[in-house]
Protein backbone atom coordinates (compact mmCIF):
# COMPACT_ATOMS: atom_id res chain seq x y z
CA UNK A 1 0.00 0.00 0.00
CA UNK A 2 1.22 3.43 -0.93
CA UNK A 3 2.53 5.07 2.31
CA UNK A 4 3.02 2.58 4.32
CA UNK A 5 6.12 2.42 6.15
CA UNK A 6 8.04 -0.87 5.77
CA UNK A 7 8.03 -4.01 7.66
CA UNK A 8 10.18 -3.47 10.92
CA UNK A 9 10.64 0.16 10.64
CA UNK A 10 9.11 0.45 14.21
CA UNK A 11 11.65 -2.01 15.18
CA UNK A 12 14.50 -0.18 13.55
CA UNK A 13 13.09 3.72 15.06
CA UNK A 14 13.18 1.70 19.02
CA UNK A 15 16.33 0.43 18.45
CA UNK A 16 17.80 3.32 17.61
CA UNK A 17 16.07 5.30 20.02
CA UNK A 18 17.56 3.21 22.83
CA UNK A 19 21.04 3.09 21.31
CA UNK A 20 20.79 6.69 21.44
CA UNK A 21 19.82 7.18 24.77
CA UNK A 22 22.48 4.78 26.14
CA UNK A 23 25.09 6.17 24.00
CA UNK A 24 23.84 9.56 25.37
CA UNK A 25 24.57 8.32 28.81
CA UNK A 26 28.02 6.79 27.92
CA UNK A 27 29.15 10.36 26.67
CA UNK A 28 28.21 12.38 29.79
CA UNK A 29 30.40 9.82 31.49
CA UNK A 30 33.12 10.23 29.20
CA UNK A 31 32.90 13.77 29.93
CA UNK A 32 33.01 13.31 33.54
CA UNK A 33 35.87 11.27 33.64
CA UNK A 34 37.71 14.07 31.90
CA UNK A 35 36.79 16.59 34.14
CA UNK A 36 37.81 19.26 31.67
CA UNK A 37 34.50 21.00 32.30
CA UNK A 38 31.07 19.27 31.32
CA UNK A 39 27.68 20.59 29.87
CA UNK A 40 25.60 22.78 31.11
CA UNK A 41 22.91 20.44 32.13
CA UNK A 42 25.56 17.76 33.38
CA UNK A 43 27.66 20.75 35.78
CA UNK A 44 24.19 21.32 37.44
CA UNK A 45 23.56 17.49 38.08
CA UNK A 46 27.36 17.26 39.55
CA UNK A 47 26.78 19.77 41.62
CA UNK A 48 23.97 18.46 43.01
CA UNK A 49 25.40 15.20 43.14
CA UNK A 50 27.79 16.26 45.32
CA UNK A 51 25.92 18.11 47.56
CA UNK A 52 23.51 15.07 47.83
CA UNK A 53 26.01 12.47 48.02
CA UNK A 54 24.18 10.19 45.26
CA UNK A 55 25.31 9.21 41.50
CA UNK A 56 25.35 11.40 39.21
CA UNK A 57 23.60 9.57 37.10
CA UNK A 58 20.66 9.37 39.71
CA UNK A 59 20.62 13.36 39.83
CA UNK A 60 20.08 13.11 36.12
CA UNK A 61 16.67 10.76 36.51
CA UNK A 62 15.46 13.08 39.82
CA UNK A 63 16.21 16.35 37.25
CA UNK A 64 14.63 15.27 34.42
CA UNK A 65 11.69 13.37 36.47
CA UNK A 66 11.16 17.06 38.16
CA UNK A 67 11.85 18.57 34.15
CA UNK A 68 8.98 16.63 32.90
CA UNK A 69 6.30 17.82 35.28
CA UNK A 70 6.91 21.27 34.56
CA UNK A 71 5.74 20.45 31.13
CA UNK A 72 2.14 20.06 32.59
CA UNK A 73 1.40 24.04 32.80
CA UNK A 74 3.00 24.47 29.50
CA UNK A 75 0.66 22.16 27.80
CA UNK A 76 3.45 19.87 26.42
CA UNK A 77 2.99 16.07 26.00
CA UNK A 78 5.92 13.22 26.77
CA UNK A 79 6.33 10.43 24.31
CA UNK A 80 7.96 7.32 24.60
CA UNK A 81 11.10 8.98 23.71
CA UNK A 82 10.78 11.41 26.36
CA UNK A 83 9.93 8.83 29.36
CA UNK A 84 12.69 6.99 28.21
CA UNK A 85 14.97 9.52 28.04
CA UNK A 86 14.48 10.24 31.73
CA UNK A 87 15.54 6.72 33.19
CA UNK A 88 17.80 5.42 29.91
CA UNK A 89 20.68 8.51 30.07
CA UNK A 90 20.53 8.41 33.69
CA UNK A 91 21.35 4.78 33.83
CA UNK A 92 23.31 4.67 31.25
CA UNK A 93 25.31 7.22 32.65
CA UNK A 94 25.87 5.53 36.11
CA UNK A 95 27.14 2.06 34.64
CA UNK A 96 29.65 4.15 32.08
CA UNK A 97 31.18 5.49 35.11
CA UNK A 98 31.33 1.86 36.60
CA UNK A 99 33.27 0.67 33.49
CA UNK A 100 35.28 3.92 33.43
CA UNK A 101 38.07 4.26 35.90
CA UNK A 102 39.65 8.07 36.39
CA UNK A 103 42.96 8.90 34.82
CA UNK A 104 44.50 11.67 35.73
CA UNK A 105 46.48 11.82 33.23
CA UNK A 106 46.02 14.50 30.63
CA UNK A 107 46.85 12.84 27.74
CA UNK A 108 44.01 9.87 28.70
CA UNK A 109 41.45 12.57 29.72
CA UNK A 110 41.66 14.93 26.36
CA UNK A 111 40.09 12.10 24.63
CA UNK A 112 37.40 11.01 26.72
CA UNK A 113 36.33 14.74 27.02
CA UNK A 114 36.52 14.78 22.85
CA UNK A 115 34.89 11.65 22.52
CA UNK A 116 32.39 12.30 25.21
CA UNK A 117 31.12 15.40 23.06
CA UNK A 118 31.11 13.43 19.50
CA UNK A 119 28.90 10.87 21.15
CA UNK A 120 26.41 13.27 22.55
CA UNK A 121 26.52 14.90 18.73
CA UNK A 122 25.74 11.04 17.66
CA UNK A 123 23.45 10.53 20.35
CA UNK A 124 21.31 13.68 20.09
CA UNK A 125 20.68 13.11 16.19
CA UNK A 126 20.28 9.28 17.11
CA UNK A 127 17.26 9.69 19.56
CA UNK A 128 15.91 12.57 18.10
CA UNK A 129 15.72 11.22 14.34
CA UNK A 130 14.28 8.14 15.76
CA UNK A 131 10.76 10.86 16.65
CA UNK A 132 9.38 9.42 20.06
CA UNK A 133 9.37 12.46 21.20
CA UNK A 134 11.89 15.39 22.49
CA UNK A 135 13.79 14.52 25.68
CA UNK A 136 12.37 16.33 29.00
CA UNK A 137 14.98 19.70 29.10
CA UNK A 138 14.44 20.19 24.92
CA UNK A 139 10.73 20.23 25.81
CA UNK A 140 11.12 22.41 28.53
CA UNK A 141 12.80 24.99 25.86
CA UNK A 142 10.35 24.43 22.92
CA UNK A 143 7.12 24.82 25.57
CA UNK A 144 8.74 27.56 27.08
CA UNK A 145 9.46 29.34 23.67
CA UNK A 146 6.05 29.11 22.38
CA UNK A 147 4.39 30.23 25.78
CA UNK A 148 6.25 33.36 25.96
CA UNK A 149 6.79 33.60 22.00
CA UNK A 150 10.52 34.21 22.39
CA UNK A 151 12.90 32.42 20.54
CA UNK A 152 14.08 28.98 21.23
CA UNK A 153 17.88 30.79 20.47
CA UNK A 154 16.95 33.27 24.12
CA UNK A 155 14.76 30.62 25.52
CA UNK A 156 17.82 27.61 25.45
CA UNK A 157 20.54 30.45 26.48
CA UNK A 158 18.73 31.70 29.37
CA UNK A 159 18.13 28.23 30.49
CA UNK A 160 21.68 26.89 30.04
CA UNK A 161 23.52 29.93 32.03
CA UNK A 162 20.91 29.85 34.58
CA UNK A 163 21.70 25.68 35.14
CA UNK A 164 25.48 26.80 34.48
CA UNK A 165 25.54 28.98 37.08
CA UNK A 166 23.45 26.94 39.64
CA UNK A 167 25.91 24.07 39.17
CA UNK A 168 29.36 25.41 39.04
CA UNK A 169 27.65 27.24 42.58
CA UNK A 170 27.12 23.59 43.70
CA UNK A 171 30.57 22.69 42.79
CA UNK A 172 30.03 21.39 39.37
CA UNK A 173 32.99 21.25 36.86
CA UNK A 174 33.27 23.92 34.36
CA UNK A 175 36.21 24.55 31.81
CA UNK A 176 37.74 24.06 28.35
CA UNK A 177 34.96 21.01 28.25
CA UNK A 178 31.71 23.32 28.55
CA UNK A 179 33.22 25.55 26.20
CA UNK A 180 34.02 22.94 23.62
CA UNK A 181 30.36 21.69 24.26
CA UNK A 182 29.03 24.66 23.83
CA UNK A 183 30.56 25.58 20.49
CA UNK A 184 30.07 22.01 18.93
CA UNK A 185 27.07 20.42 19.93
CA UNK A 186 24.73 22.17 17.18
CA UNK A 187 27.14 21.62 14.38
CA UNK A 188 27.66 17.78 15.55
CA UNK A 189 23.56 17.79 15.91
CA UNK A 190 22.95 19.14 12.83
CA UNK A 191 25.50 16.84 10.49
CA UNK A 192 24.11 14.10 12.67
CA UNK A 193 20.17 14.23 12.59
CA UNK A 194 20.19 13.35 9.11
CA UNK A 195 22.14 10.41 8.86
CA UNK A 196 19.12 9.58 11.88
CA UNK A 197 16.30 11.23 10.62
CA UNK A 198 13.71 7.88 10.36
CA UNK A 199 11.05 10.48 9.13
CA UNK A 200 12.50 11.53 6.53
CA UNK A 201 13.68 8.01 5.71
CA UNK A 202 9.45 6.76 5.82
CA UNK A 203 9.14 10.08 2.93
CA UNK A 204 8.15 8.78 -0.33
CA UNK A 205 10.42 9.35 -3.00
CA UNK A 206 8.89 12.19 -5.23
CA UNK A 207 7.70 10.95 -8.48
CA UNK A 208 10.13 11.98 -11.28
CA UNK A 209 8.82 14.77 -13.65
CA UNK A 210 8.79 15.03 -17.19
CA UNK A 211 12.36 16.38 -17.61
CA UNK A 212 13.58 13.90 -14.30
CA UNK A 213 11.87 10.76 -16.26
CA UNK A 214 13.43 11.44 -19.91
CA UNK A 215 16.62 11.51 -18.90
CA UNK A 216 19.31 9.58 -19.45
CA UNK A 217 20.92 7.70 -16.40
Amino acid sequence: MPGRPPRGALARRLVQLYVGLLLYGLGCALEVRGNLGLDPWDVFHQGLSRHLHIQIGTVVIIVGAAVLLLWWPLRQWPGLGTISNVVFVGLAMNWSLDLIPYSGRLWARIPEMLGGILLLGIATGMYIGAAFGPGPRDGLMTGLARRTKRSIRLVRTLLEVTVLAAGWALGGTVGIGTVLFALTIGPLAQIFLPLFDTAARREPAPAAGPVAAATPA
